[in-house]
């Protein structure tokens, strides 16, 4: 990408000045950001993708094999965070009220009252979520989008602020139930996690003996909800140059239309939607915001490109017969793609 540092500036003389600067308030998230990557060995990306789900409001799809401490980095991100956490183990007999909640007969006031359920918390850790059946599905979908849980005809809204991680086991099918392209398509971001290397894992072992032994690194003080909407608020109104959103435009019409990337094109049975354009937008500020910048830069937009796309594009049969992936061709789009 030839003009990535042409792009850093903004072209406007306005684009560096937002109704706030992003410092004050982006201090606690570097901090709590700092002791997640400390209890996270070699996953740098994987902390920033969570904070970017944290500061758009979005969800997170984490894949990977057994081990790789998907479940360990949302609890040590709930670690820094004063909203409340909770932890859904899907099996294959979950029901939606498992998740939602149940109306439960009080006698002693002689009606019925709604008991919340674990969905009901600011944080919220859904595991192995191929393993729920499709209602369960339905009914997270439903909170998901909406911020609300509907029970016994009557609506009940999720705290604020409000984000599912949801986990899935990418080397075990059997008894599972694959999400449909519906329920991906709420996820912000679905991100690929792999093995480590063998300096991550001594390192990993180093720290799990520190552990042990009651070595425990100092933490943060948590980071209240009130700053976590300060950020929210924050981070929308980090500055998207022109040419920025021209270019995030280009990258999702190019699995659309044949001019800019006939031959990719042409491998795509279902493209990306606006809700594709609207959360690579959104999460380029988020990652302008951490980095201490009021505006975002291409590298912004390049970097999360692939987590925030590839689930949202479907290959053709075809295609997928000779091994294509929704990553791939994302990943050929960026190198044909390149910003103004």
């Amino acid at each position: 990408m030839n003009s990535l540092a042409e792009s850093r500036v903004p072209s406007d003389p306005h684009a560096g000045s937002t109704p706030s600067n992003p410092g004050a308030t982006a201090q606690p998230l570097a901090r709590l950001r700092e002791a997640v990557e400390a209890g996270l060995i070699g996953r740098t990306g994987l902390v920033e993708r969570l904070l970017i789900a944290l500061l758009t409001g979005g969800h997170l799809l984490l894949e990977g094999p057994p081990g790789l401490a998907k479940t360990r980095a949302v609890k040590l991100l709930a670690g820094g965070l004063e909203s409340s956490f909770s932890r859904i183990q899907c099996t294959p007999d979950l029901m939606p009220a498992d998740l939602t909640g149940t109306q439960v007969f009080r006698p002693e006031a002689g009606r019925f009252e709604f008991v919340e359920g674990p969905i009901f918390h600011s944080l919220v850790l859904v595991d192995e979520i191929n393993r729920a059946p499709p209602k369960v599905q339905s009914a997270l979908l439903e909170a998901m989008a909406e911020s609300q849980v509907t029970a016994g005809g009557v609506t009940y809204r999720l705290p604020e602020p409000f984000m599912v991680v949801a986990t899935q086991n990418s080397i075990e099918h059997e008894g599972t139930f694959p999400l449909p392209e519906a329920q991906l398509d709420r996820f912000l971001m679905h991100v690929m996690i792999d093995l480590p290397d063998a300096a991550s894992e001594l390192a990993i072992l180093d720290l799990v003996e520190k552990e042990g032994a009651g070595e425990m690194p100092a933490t943060p003080e948590p980071i209240s909800a009130e700053t976590v909407m300060e950020a929210r608020r924050k981070v929308a109104a980090i500055h998207l140059a022109p040419a920025l959103k021209d270019y995030v435009v280009r990258l999702v019409m190019a699995t659309r239309r044949h001019e800019a990337a006939p031959e990719v094109a042409d491998k795509i049975e279902h493209a990306v939607s606006p809700r594709g354009t609207l959360a690579l937008a959104a999460g380029a500020r988020a990652r302008a915001f951490l980095a201490g910048r009021d505006f975002a830069i291409p590298e912004d937009v390049a970097e999360i490109a692939p987590d925030i796309l590839a689930h949202r594009v479907i290959p053709t049969w075809r295609a997928s017969a000779d091994g294509v992936t929704g990553r791939s061709l994302v990943a050929e789009l960026l190198n044909r793609v390149e910003p103004a």
